[in-house]
């Protein structure tokens, strides 16, 4: 199925998320340019992983921060887009991120998972964790999200 074919306006955010991902001629996202790969979508929790490689490289050698940082950003607020009915949107207002231990470069696979803790009128707020391939927190983190009705 193609963008033309059906309107995206009218999907629930979990059906956007369900949807919207594999259709065809749909516009780019920062998950193209990461080669971030969609393992869950539920109601108020997602999974997403991402494989690291060398250009994810810091001055270091290890992962970067911001690669953690936004795979966070991305499965909480794709957590909270997940409760949202058709028409509502919603930003990010705020992110912590904790990191706990550096990650190599090699291609190690991590995978995300963000749940939302609350979801309001006009705000919402979500956690969520990164763990390495042998299941170790690598980063977690906490957002508050602006809603649009």
């Amino acid at each position: 199925m193609t963008t033309s074919a059906i309107d995206l306006t009218k999907l629930s955010g979990l059906e956007l998320l369900r949807t919207a991902i594999d259709l065809e001629g749909r516009p780019p996202y920062i998950g193209d340019l990461l080669g971030l790969e969609i393992d869950e979508v539920e109601h108020g929790r997602v999974v997403f992983g991402v494989t690291t490689r060398p250009d994810f490289a810091n001055p270091l050698g290890t992962t970067h921060g911001g690669i953690c940082a936004t795979l966070l950003d991305s499965v909480m607020s794709c957590s909270v887009q997940s409760t949202l009915d058709a028409g509502v949107g919603y930003t990010t207002l705020e992110l912590k991120v904790n990191y706990i231990r550096a990650v190599p470069i090699d291609g190690r696979r991590l995978t995300a998972t963000g749940t939302t803790i609350h979801v309001g009128r006009t705000t919402a707020t979500a956690e969520g964790r990164v763990v390495d391939e042998q299941g170790r927190l690598v980063a977690h983190g906490t957002t508050t999200c602006a809603i649009f009705r």
